[in-house]
């Protein structure tokens, strides 16, 4: 507790300070609604047009326009205490109010400045019938009073802005030569110069110009405002389009980490199960040990799984050299292939135990950035397993060559072969792998050829640019003595 007033004045800045919202609530508009996720686009509606909201004439044209019936009410007051003892003041009252009530009705009814400015002006009904009623109680006023001489400035800026820069023109001329002509009757008596007449002269020379630069200004500010609104529907658009990018870029990479991990251990796995049925009853012994084999293959499909959602290098590449990564493949290629079943792997598919993978490397061995690691890794796995399903080969070849400028990986089997002319998409079971392949080599700013023919086998070569982590064209090795292998 405390003084009033402290309490007072604590409660007032409370008030006035934003409620910190909690880390995970979602977000909310103006109006209290859930806003959309941050990197997506609110949706829009038909008339949406960007952020910039349009309006007619600016603030500033606004207030003009009351500054003009200020002046004006004022002006009509002058008139009125101005006026010669010998007119009847109820004349000059009545006229006064005649004239102060059809300009407030007017103002009233006739909103210009809600319309475009370059919508049609200067019609006869109610515009112009407005206008020339106008000009003619001030005529009469005028008549009564020297003094409302003076409403003939802001009456020629009106007429300029309800009846636009042709027509207002005309009607500024008029009151020009009313005000010229009074003026010089009034005072013919003691000067016959025109001089009389160029107070009016000026003034509407003065009210056309101020009237035409304004209504410039103010078309240059709905061109620029135009322009922005343009500007903020293309960002929206382009924001709309990148997010499409993303997200079709996120579910092609989250297919091929996919179709590379999980599905390659889950086809080894119903392998090995099937492999097991086929056995039971015959030979417990290796039935147990298809059933070990497939729950290993299970535990490091789910660890794969947890470092593929974790964004994380391949399991291979975990503390090891892409070289030590490939022989691992390699063993568990050659581990898949004696236990798949020959049946499954077509008609010229070898006995259990015939696959033979052989890892090469040429070139000086060196440490490589971990994307392009990971890709060869990757690209390995896939066209390993592609071996294994579909092309029931006895000798499989990894060389992974090191050159200069570039890093090669070719994947050859002595397989049945197929014709890539005929080859299934994506659509079809075991289609999307090559696109995979292509596809993280394409992204790494290399390429992926394939030779082969039916009962040809197949070869498959990578070739991906990459220069070592230091940025050099060659290095020793970093992870180790590494020599040429052959399994």
């Amino acid at each position: 507790m405390g003084p009033p007033g402290l309490r007072a004045a604590t409660s007032l800045r409370r008030s006035r300070t934003p409620a910190i919202a909690p880390r995970n609530a979602p977000r909310q508009t103006k109006g209290g609604h859930p806003a959309p996720p941050f990197g997506r686009c609110a949706p829009r509606g038909p008339g949406y047009r960007g952020r910039v909201r349009a309006h007619t004439l600016p603030s500033v044209t606004r207030r003009l326009l009351v500054g003009l019936d200020v002046l004006v009410a004022g002006l009509v007051v002058v008139a009125v205490l101005r006026a010669p003892e010998s007119v009847p003041q109820w004349a000059t009252l009545l006229t006064a109010a005649v004239f102060t009530g059809l300009y407030g009705v007017g103002r009233a009814t006739i909103r210009v400045h809600e319309a475009p400015l370059d919508a049609a002006r200067g019609r006869w009904w109610p515009a112009g019938a407005w206008i020339t009623a106008l000009i003619v109680v001030w005529t009469i006023l005028l008549q009564l009073s020297a003094g409302a001489l003076w409403i003939a400035f802001p009456l020629m800026l009106l007429q300029m802005h309800v009846l636009g820069p042709h027509r207002g023109v005309l009607a500024v001329a008029v009151t020009t030569v009313v005000a010229g002509v009074d003026g010089m009757l009034e005072r013919a008596a003691t000067d016959t110069s025109i001089a009389p007449a160029l107070g009016p002269a000026v003034g509407a020379a003065v009210a056309v110009a101020v009237t035409l630069g304004l209504e410039a200004l103010v078309r240059e500010s709905q061109e620029r405002q135009r322009m922005l609104e343009e500007l903020a529907r293309a960002r929206h658009e382009v924001a709309a389009a990148e997010q499409e990018a993303a997200i079709a870029t996120e579910r092609e990479r989250l297919a091929r980490e996919i179709h590379d991990t999980l599905a390659q251990g889950y086809s080894a796995i119903e392998l090995l199960l099937r492999a097991a049925d086929q056995s039971v009853g015959h030979d417990d012994t290796r039935t147990h040990a298809y059933i070990g084999q497939a729950r290993s293959t299970a535990q490091e499909n789910l660890a794969e799984a947890r470092r593929f959602v974790r964004a994380l290098a391949p399991a291979d590449l975990d503390g090891t050299t892409l070289v030590a990564a490939l022989h691992r493949i390699a063993d568990r290629t050659q581990a898949a292939a004696v236990s798949a079943p020959a049946t499954d792997r077509g008609p010229q598919a070898a006995a259990p135990a015939s696959l033979t993978v052989r890892v090469h490397t040429s070139g000086t061995p060196r440490a490589l950035p971990l994307q392009v690691e990971a890709a060869l890794v990757r690209i390995a796995q896939s066209a390993l397993a592609n071996v294994v399903q579909h092309a029931a080969a006895r000798h499989a070849t990894l060389t992974l060559t090191f050159l200069p400028e570039e890093v090669i990986l070719d994947v050859v089997d002595d397989g049945c072969g197929f014709d890539p002319d005929r080859h299934p998409g994506p659509a079809r079971h075991g289609g999307f792998g090559l696109i995979a392949m292509r596809s993280r080599a394409r992204e790494l700013g290399g390429s992926l050829t394939i030779e082969t023919s039916p009962g040809d086998g197949t070869a498959l070569a990578v070739r991906v640019p990459a220069r070592d982590e230091d940025g050099a064209a060659q290095s020793p090795p970093a992870r180790g003595e590494q020599h040429e292998e052959d399994r």
